[in-house]
């Protein structure tokens, strides 16, 4: 069998805020072109570990972190790294649908590719390839200069998704992007999250473990900062090592 590339290595990595620990000593590898659901209490340091992945952790007041994170065997913390590069290779969509107002479907995703001077003649080409990976493009190709704010909530959050797809990040973060969302959008955002791992990695937390044990090839248990377990998330649900896990995936606290 072959054997899976590991794009993101995580080693020994510790946050706090105000000295205050919030991950405690993780080790953990995630493969390429491969889905990981990171599950856990509220509190446990689910979003803050996502955080740390493309250093947005450090923009908070009285945050610290140690340890190291490398993106395709880069430490994305050293003293060299420029954090807006890595923030371009490990996009983010967050929980709740943020498209910038005041700007229509059209801008929302070509942002970050003017920012990059992507020149005009192949702007609208890569805004409708995002568009599509996102699964919105038959939806808004006909009302591209209105608003993205004008659009339905499960719209908004995948045009947020083709935002981040646009500027081809490696790594796709997303901070339980179904939380907001209605059953029939969050099915779509299911089905998008399984079809985008073909291009992209997606590390995605999540309270929901229907959705984690649907859209996950690999799962991430984190309990008061630290790493529980980390597995298929076939063995993960079905057939967990640690005790602390069969009791939270089997509701027993949590």
């Amino acid at each position: 069998m072959k054997e899976t590339k590991t794009l993101v290595k995580i080693q020994d990595l510790s946050a706090s805020f105000f000295s205050i620990p919030v991950l405690k000593n993780i080790d953990l590898e995630i493969p390429i072109h491969k889905v990981v659901a990171l599950i856990g209490p509220s509190g446990c340091g689910k979003s803050t570990f996502l955080r740390c992945l493309n250093r947005m952790h450090e923009e908070v007041s009285g945050a610290g972190i140690q340890g190291q994170v490398f993106l395709e065997g880069q430490n994305i913390y050293a003293p060299y790294i420029d954090p807006v590069l890595v923030r371009r290779k490990v996009g983010m969509v967050f929980q709740k649908p943020n498209p910038f107002p005041g700007l229509s479907i059209f801008d929302n995703v070509a942002v970050g590719l003017k920012l990059m001077g992507v020149k005009r003649k192949v702007l609208f080409e890569r805004v409708e390839n995002s568009l599509k990976q996102a699964a919105l493009w038959d939806e808004v190709k006909d009302i591209l200069k209105r608003q993205g704010t004008s659009l339905s909530g499960g719209q908004q959050q995948r045009l947020c998704i083709a935002r981040t797809l646009a500027i081809n990040p490696s790594v796709v973060l997303m901070d339980e992007p179904t939380s907001a969302l209605d059953p029939i959008s969050t099915a779509r955002i299911e089905g998008l999250i399984r079809e985008l791992k073909e291009k992209v990695t997606v590390i995605i937390v999540t309270h929901n473990m229907q959705q984690a044990s649907r859209v996950s090839d690999k799962t991430a248990f984190l309990l008061s900062g630290e790493l529980i377990e980390y597995g298929k998330t076939s063995q993960i649900f079905t057939n967990p090592s640690k005790g602390k896990t069969e009791s939270y995936i089997t509701g027993r606290f949590g």
